[in-house]
């Protein structure tokens, strides 16, 4: 068994909007910095930053958030919205589609399970 310590972003940072995101109010941007990725490359985990303003997401793998700082609502296609906050831990199932509104800008480890 190993343990794997997550560092303070160390590696390069990916800059770009990640696939399934996209802007739908405000012209927020994002940060993501992967520190982890599983032998059998079906994990990742790093921490990830975004501006203010709204997101249209899809995702194809389950997410576990814990946020750092900052605050967010998430609004799941057809469910109630979830504002998050510094402290808060999430978790977002695969096939997630829907809003996030970055109200302030957000801090965030996160760990998803691609397969």
């Amino acid at each position: 068994m190993t343990v794997t310590k997550i560092p303070a972003p160390s590696v390069e940072v990916i800059t770009d909007d990640l696939a399934g995101w996209s802007k739908v109010e405000g012209n927020p941007t994002m940060k993501t910095w992967i520190e982890y990725t599983s032998p059998d490359e079906s994990m990742i985990a790093g921490w990830w930053e975004a501006t203010p303003g709204t997101y249209y997401a899809e995702y194809a793998g389950w997410e576990f958030i814990h946020v750092i700082e900052g605050k967010a609502i998430i609004t799941p296609d057809g469910g109630e919205a979830v504002e998050i906050g510094a402290g808060d831990a999430v978790t977002l199932e695969a096939n997630f589609k829907g809003h996030w509104k970055i109200i302030e800008p957000i801090k965030k480890h996160f760990t998803i399970k691609l397969k």
